[in-house]
């Protein structure tokens, strides 16, 4: 897979038709996935290229500089992710106030003069162009007129409710770790590189590796989670606590995941935490041997959960 900042790389193949699928693709969830597999199968039936396109930044923060808005996946986490998915061109084309602004025909003028697309492949609530303005009724229209296949896939849903971004980011903020992984087919996690923490937990039997998120990630509550660790391409059973630590007065939210049999020293390295369950909610405790005999427990849930898996 190539990854892309723009369109120029075709300005040397424009010979080349390709079958393109457009989004903002965050989390990469059951219905990105079947869009992905749509893009594939065209490209090998007709000869095409496989395109996705996303945008960078997220458009929200360029039309609502001022807006929350949090990702399910950072700009890299989704990169890997795309990588998988045995497609030829990865676009991460800019977004900037001018390109919100042209109107949806222009948008697929665009597509056709850039990268010649001569089959377009998007979800059934699919909008594009200036205020959003085109959707799904509108390709069809100038498909039709520019001699462009367009193909709506249906949403799809589990247990009776659709899979989406905006629902998958509504379960992560619930807590709802196991439904949200459904939606995702995968499970959530988090990367970054390990810091030092207060080293705690290295002084009471359990050390743990702290890492801080991209500001702008979304996490689950505050809470203890049955987790496992990614470190050097190897998987390890863990449990990871999200929140302040009341015991130890720590007011800065922390990600400290604590690796079942494991000792090595990984500070500076980079990890990757994938979340299965939640196990508790955070609580204060009397003395530091309190917490020691609640962690245990934690462990002993967490082992048996992953036992199974």
């Amino acid at each position: 897979m190539k990854i892309l900042d723009d369109f120029s790389i075709f300005e040397n193949e424009k010979k080349q038709e390709t079958v393109v699928t457009i989004g903002n693709f965050d989390g990469i969830h059951l219905g990105h996935k079947k869009l992905f597999d749509v893009v594939r199968n065209i490209a090998y039936e007709k000869g095409y290229k496989s395109v996705i396109i996303t945008f960078n930044p997220h458009p929200i923060e360029v039309i609502k500089k001022d807006s929350d808005f949090l990702y399910i996946f950072s700009s890299d986490e989704k990169e890997i992710e795309i990588s998988k998915e045995n497609i030829d061109y990865f676009v991460k084309y800019p977004f900037t106030k001018q390109f919100a602004s042209i109107s949806a025909e222009d948008f697929i003028n665009l597509l056709i003069q850039k990268i010649n697309c001569k089959a377009l492949v998007v979800g059934e609530d699919y909008c594009f162009g200036k205020d959003r303005a085109g959707n799904v009724d509108t390709l069809y229209k100038i498909g039709k007129e520019k001699n462009i296949e367009i193909l709506k896939i249906n949403d799809i849903l589990v247990d009776e409710q659709r899979v989406s971004s905006t629902n998958i980011r509504l379960l992560l903020k619930q807590g709802d770790i196991p439904k949200a992984n459904l939606f995702l087919d995968k499970p959530f996690y988090v990367t970054g590189t390990v810091v030092e923490g207060n080293k705690l937990g290295r002084t009471i039997g359990f050390p743990t590796a702290n890492i801080i998120p991209n500001k702008n990630k979304i996490l689950p509550p505050d809470g203890v989670y049955i987790t496992r660790l990614k470190y050097k391409n190897k998987f390890y059973n863990s449990i990871t606590n999200i929140g302040k630590n009341p015991t130890v007065n720590n007011n800065i939210r922390t990600i400290e995941t604590h690796i079942f049999n494991f000792n090595e020293n990984i500070y500076g390295e980079k990890i990757k935490v994938c979340f299965y369950k939640n196990i508790r909610q955070i609580k204060k405790f009397n003395d530091i041997d309190e917490l020691k005999s609640q962690i245990n427990l934690d462990s002993k849930k967490a082992l048996k959960f992953l036992t199974k898996l």
